[in-house]
């Protein structure tokens, strides 16, 4: 499903009954989007901040570390997106059901040459629009990560180095980002 014409419009519904897949897949306003697979050094960002990100979640026991996941944002128009990290918080759990239904407290864009502009612009948007409380952009290239807080007028925070990344969702954590890009740790 490389696009998708007027005809293949989808719902909700619909695109949760096709053959489950190991492909990133996206359903934007009823229409599939299947983008190339994410390529070694996103990977190995993906999974090393997942880990971290779980094991202090798990730690204080504040909810669930999810990575990759269908986050349904809006099931009537449907919009169905697959940030590369989800944070739910404990009180909002009930937002999983085999998927997650609404916004997460947290998501994590790793960028991609070919993602950079879309997670930036258009997903970014739908964050804030939705109600996403907070969202990371991580730069592999630049070994730096960006948090935003999407329900408020503060800056967004660059990080990078071993100077230790602030959340505003997870205020504990304390991983700095020399920890998550660096190779040998």
């Amino acid at each position: 499903m490389a696009s998708s014409s007027s005809m293949d419009k989808l719902s909700v519904h619909e695109y949760f009954t096709t053959p489950e897949t190991l492909r990133p897949m996206e359903l934007v306003y009823g229409f599939v989007r299947e983008p190339p697979m994410p390529s070694y050094a996103h990977q190995r960002v993906v999974t090393r901040l997942t880990v971290r990100l779980y094991t202090h979640v798990e730690e204080l026991g504040a909810g669930e570390i999810l990575s990759p996941i269908d986050v349904v944002l809006d099931s009537e128009a449907a919009l169905v997106v697959q940030p590369d990290i989800v944070y739910v918080s404990r009180d909002r759990l009930a937002i999983i059901r085999e998927r997650i239904w609404g916004a997460p407290d947290l998501v994590v864009e790793v960028f991609s040459p070919s993602t950079a502009w879309r997670d930036r612009s258009l997903k970014l948007g739908w964050y804030r629009q939705y109600g996403v409380r907070e969202c990371w952009f991580v730069d592999a290239g630049r070994e730096t990560i960006e948090i935003i807080e999407l329900q408020s007028t503060t800056p967004s925070r660059v990080f990078s180095g071993a100077e230790p990344i602030r959340s505003y969702v997870l205020p504990q954590w304390t991983v700095s980002p020399d920890q998550i890009f660096a190779y040998s740790s």
